[in-house]
Order: structure tokens, then sequence, then C-alpha cells
């Protein structure tokens, strides 16, 4: 790779009466620069490691299991890598710092059972009393429970039934595929499969799960209860749900074979290699995929099957000692804010190679399929997705964060692509003026009391988190605030602002993330930054700065929103707030330079980079610190820990502080 020179800002004119704070910015991002640039693949797009929890080094190793694969060599440190993540407590959380997880310690047991550790071992003991403290195995939710009951360790009927008939239901009924979340989509289908044919790999009888139980009678049936009160969801879908289970015992459905055949079409063609790496790009899918089709008789040695093993096994990092697994990539994703980033830097890394060749890249990934989201949308397919691949699910907030970034990055074809993405956009907005991520869609809470909705994230409804990034898209587009679709977004966003001035964060943790995301953009589209709701936003965030000048949040604020804004300082969060408080108060504003001094005094130096105690990850010198998960898959649920968040989110901030001064 060319090595682009650091930078020099040393004949800059300084203003009378600044202190050393602007000479350390400039150096902070001359550093972060380098160490950005220093991390792009040759092609010219970046791909850090995308972090997730324990359950996805134990469902694989319980896919390998339900497909008689256990001798795949790699599993003994897969298995090294999860019991490495058991608390002392002996349970396993989400992210650290978390509260116990039922569902990822009840399947980490099991893994473990299956490994051969006994259950009289201390490790596996203070596992089952977290289990037991925390409602039994009854308490995992219904995504574990297909793996448990696919292994023998409990019945079918103490899984959801979800028909695969529903594919034969029309458009416009409540719950047709289409009013789901895409990734829900990607994995009720194969999951469908696997409860209407019920595949169960036998176990040798000594391992069991029973004494995991708090009562033993929902090893053998749904452990959700029915309500006091006889009318309402819940009631409904649970009775909804013992009538498919007697359908399915009487094997009484004229449509199952037909609409098996449906789903596994269906799958194929979302699957196809053509058009995406693997069914949906992400982890459940493609792991269900692989047990649907071994249930339907899909040999291993077919195509479908090795081409799905190969694209889940791509997600494998192998270490010397142990291995992790990924959720899925996100080089679109990370591309597209690292050329953000690099963009509000000077000229000198503007207009460099490495800058064209990311552009370069990011131009060969538009997106070209009109994939699910065509059938609800009449629009020119456009866009980016998140992963290498995945041309059925381009989503909104990467074709928002790419096709700004190409704009201001200037060049005839760069800004015809983002003003394409633009027009897809547009025609992605909600009736309620929101954005969601994947469809154009409508909030349709009674899906959420479907029993296999408890992973939730069963629908993908507006969120003002991508609402206000797409404003910021607009922006740069030349859109302004007069425009009908920019007001309608507007009226959305404020419509969701908390008591106390924050947002909800859907795709990030939390109301930092929210707050920023909402109305980061706003200066940018032309609206009135002294209205008393934006003003509160940003006093909000004054309120919840640390004394050091940094920010922090912990995903535990989405369990008790009492915690907003409170957590361990981290780079990334310190910078959304940093932007903020720029877009609200200016530049002069006194808490934005403190915040600016920490991230500048936090950055790693040459000196910190060898010092694992000080450096765990191992980062280059310009980077910073930070192990905890910044990123939101579902939340309560599934968090992530983008690796390249510490690194060109705070070069963002300091860079756009700089170019102000």
């Amino acid at each position: 790779m060319t090595r682009l020179a650091s930078p020099t800002h040393e004949s800059r004119p300084q203003k009378r009466g600044k202190d050393d704070t602007l000479d350390a910015a400039r150096a902070a991002v001359d550093r972060a620069t380098v160490a950005l640039l220093s991390l792009q693949n040759p092609d010219g797009h970046w791909c850090a490691e995308l972090e997730g929890d324990s359950i996805l080094n134990s469902e694989y190793t319980l896919m390998k299991w339900i497909l008689r694969q256990e001798d795949d060599p790699r599993l003994p440190k897969i298995m090294v890598y999860l019991r490495r993540l058991q608390r002392p407590d002996g349970a396993w959380g989400q992210y650290p710092g978390s509260g116990v997880d039922v569902s990822a310690t009840v399947k980490a047991y099991a893994c473990l059972l299956l490994d051969g550790d006994d259950p009289g071992e201390p490790r596996m003991q203070r596992a089952a009393e977290a289990i037991h403290a925390h409602g039994g195995a009854e308490a995992c939710n219904s995504f574990s429970n297909f793996y448990l009951a696919a292994l023998g360790l409990i019945d079918w009927d103490a899984v959801p039934a979800i028909p695969p008939e529903m594919i034969y239901l029309p458009r416009w009924f409540y719950f047709h595929l289409d009013k789901v979340s895409a990734w829900t989509r990607t994995m009720i289908l194969p999951l469908a499969i696997c409860t209407a044919l019920r595949p169960v790999r036998a176990l040798p009888a000594h391992i069991s799960l029973d004494h995991l139980f708090n009562d033993l009678r929902y090893k053998k049936t749904l452990s959700k209860k029915f309500d006091s009160f006889p009318l309402t969801w819940n009631n409904f879908f649970l009775a909804v749900d013992r009538v498919l289970k007697i359908v399915q015992r009487a094997e009484a459905s004229p449509l199952r074979r037909s609409a098996l055949k449906q789903a596994e079409q269906w799958i194929l063609d979302r699957a196809s290699a053509e058009y995406t790496e693997g069914l949906g790009a992400i982890f459940p899918p493609m792991v269900y995929l692989q047990i649907a089709f071994d249930a339907l008789g899909y040999e291993r040695s077919h195509p479908v099957m090795q081409q799905a093993e190969r694209d889940l096994d791509d997600f494998i990092i192998e270490e010397d000692d142990h291995i992790r697994i990924q959720p899925c990539f996100s080089p679109v994703w990370d591309t597209g804010i690292a050329l953000y980033a690099l963009t509000e830097c000077d000229k000198t890394i503007a207009n460099s190679p490495e800058v064209r060749r990311a552009c370069d890249w990011l131009l060969a990934k538009e997106n070209r399929l009109a994939g699910d989201w065509a059938r609800t949308v009449d629009a020119e397919p456009a866009g980016w997705y998140f992963e290498y691949r995945n041309e059925w699910y381009p989503d909104v907030d990467d074709t928002a964060m790419v096709a700004m970034a190409l704009h201001r990055s200037g060049g005839q074809a760069n800004r015809a692509a983002g003003k394409r993405g633009v027009q897809w956009i547009l025609a992605m907005q909600n009736d309620d003026g929101g954005w969601a991520a994947f469809d154009k869609t409508r909030d349709r809470p009674i899906l959420e009391k479907v029993p296999f909705a408890d992973h939730n994230a069963m629908q993908d409804p507006s969120c003002p988190d991508i609402t206000g990034r797409v404003l910021e898209c607009l922006a740069w587009h030349g859109i302004r605030a007069d425009n009908p679709a920019v007001q309608r977004a507007v009226s959305y966003i404020r419509s969701k602002q908390e008591p106390e001035g924050c947002w909800f964060g859907r795709w990030g943790v939390n109301y930092i993330y929210g707050t920023w995301q909402s109305i980061g953009g706003m200066r940018h589209i032309g609206v009135d930054m002294t209205q008393p709701w934006i003003q509160r936003a940003g006093h909000w965030l004054k309120s919840v700065q640390k004394p050091d000048g940094s920010f922090g949040e912990s995903a535990n604020s989405y369990e008790d929103p009492s915690l907003k804004g409170i957590g361990p300082s981290t780079a990334s969060q310190t910078a959304w707030a940093a932007m903020t408080l720029q877009v609200v108060f200016g530049p002069e504003d006194p808490d934005l330079a403190r915040a600016i001094r920490w991230l500048c005094a936090t950055q790693l130096s040459a000196a910190d980079a060898p010092n694992r105690s000080l450096n765990p990850d191992g980062d280059t010198p310009g980077s910073w610190v930070e192990t905890e998960f910044t990123g939101t898959g579902f939340p309560r649920v599934f968090y992530l820990r983008y690796h390249l968040y510490r690194l060109y989110f705070p070069l963002m901030a300091i860079a756009r502080w700089v170019k102000t001064q």
C-alpha cells in the first residue's frame, strides 16, 4: 500500500488566546490518520473485526453436533474461547459488565457438557447455580430452544411453532413475511422447516440438561405463560401455537408438503452465491439453513451445503490458542465511515490515492438488485449493504453513510452514485416520516406478541438514529429544511425525544448514540439550533459529561433507563457527544473543548502501543483503547464491538473541530 506522509500543520496560524488544545488536536488528527490508513486493504476498503458474545461460539458448536460434525478439528479451539468468556459468577453475558444471560449460559453449559466436562466440576456447578438463580433453563429464548430441541435436550413442543404455510399468506395479511424485519425473514423460514420436520440428533443418555430446569414441565411445553386476563394478544398467540401443534401431530395440514418446497425455494433464491455470501450474510440464518437443509435430506457434499459451510466458516478468526467467530463482516460500513472521517481532514488526505481507492471500492459495491425491499417500494435499485455481498438486503443506514462520504470525496462518478443512493433513500421513507433499516414499513406492535418474537427484533420500524443520519446525508446533497420529506422527518425525530432531551439508540449504545444521530445533521439541513427542544438535547449531554471531559454509557441503559448516559468512558461515545455539542452549541463551546482534550490525552502513543496492559488489542499508535461494546444488534439481546469505532469516530470528531478553529 502506498503510504501517505503524515501531514503537517506547522504553517497554520493560531488564534490568539488559544491554549495548546489546538496543537494537540492537530497532532492527534495526524496520528489517527496514519493509523487508519495503515489498516486499509490494498483494494481500498477497511474491514475490522466485528465482535459479538459467546453465543457465536456456542451456537456454532451446537450446530456441528446437530449435523454430526463434532469431529471438526477446530472445535477444541472454539471451546477454549468459550471457556475463556465464562465469568467468575459462572455465567456468560452479552457484553463486559452485563447481567447474566440465561440463554447464553445454558448454551455454553450444553457445549461444555458435550465436550466432556463433568456437571460436578466447579466451573459447571457455578454455571448451573447462575442458571437456577435467573429462572432456570426454561428462561431460554426461543432461538436457543431450537438448538436444544434439535439435540433432543428438550421436546419440540417446548419450541414455538413456525408454520411454513405462512409463505402462502396474502400480502394484505397482518402477519405476511413482508411485514417482519428482513433479518427475521431470513431466520424464520429455515426455522419453519425445522419446526415442521422436527429433526433430532440423538445423544447418549447421560447428556442431559434436566437438572438445569427450575420446573421440569417446561422441558416439554412452552414456558411462556397465559395472561390472567383472557382477551390479550399474548393469549391469542399461545392458543394458536397449541392449535398448530395439534395439527402438526395429526399431520392435518394439506399444504405442508408444498409449503416446505416453497420455503426451500425462497431460501435457495436468497442464498444464491450470485448475490450474497450466505443467507442474509449474517450468522443466525447461515446456521439455520444448514440445519434445515440437513433435515430436508441435503448431503454435506451438496453444492448448496458446501457453499453455506464455506460462507459461515469465513467468519472464523483463528489464533494460535483459540478461535472466535464473528456474526458477519462490516466492510461497507467500516469503509463508508472511514472515508467520511478522512474527508474531514485536510486536502492532502482528502485528495489522496487512498481516498480514491476507497471510493472506487464503494462504487463497485453499489446495489443493483431489486431485493425484498422492492416488494413494497417502486424505485430504481440503488444503495449499499453492510457486508461484502448482500444484494437482497441493502439498508438505509449504510446507504446514507456511503452516499455522503462519496459526495464529499468529489468526482462525477462518486456524486452520481451518491445521488442514486439518495433517491432510493427518499423512496424508502415511512409514513410516519422516519426511516427503518431495510424496508419501507410501519410499527406493528402486535407482532412482538408472537411466541418466537423474543429476540426483540421481530420488526424493523422507523428509528430516530437512522432518520437523523439520513437528514445529514440529504443535507450534503443540497436538500434543505423546507423539503416536505425533511419536515416530516424532523417532526418524527422530535416526537421520539425523551423527557430528558435525549433519544433512544437503536443501532448504537445507546442514548448518547441516539442523540448524536438524531440531531447530528440538523444544523446542516438548516434547522434552527436555538430551538428549546434541540438545546434541551445539548444540555442533557452536558449533564452526563464526566469531570475529565469524557462520555460513556453502558448497554445496561437498555435494561435500566435510569442509567442513560452512564458507563465507562469510551473514545467512540466521547466522539459522538463531541460532534453533537459542536452542532448544538458551536465550536467555541468549552465542554466540547474538554471532550476534545480528553480524546487527545487518551490517544495511544508510540510508547503505549507495545504495552498490552495499556493496549490490550495491540493497536498501532494513533488509535484509542476501547474494550466496551458500543454497537447494538438487537437491544437487550445482542450487542457488538466494532473494532474500528475507537479510531475513525475520534478522528472524525477531532478533525471536524480543528477545521473550525
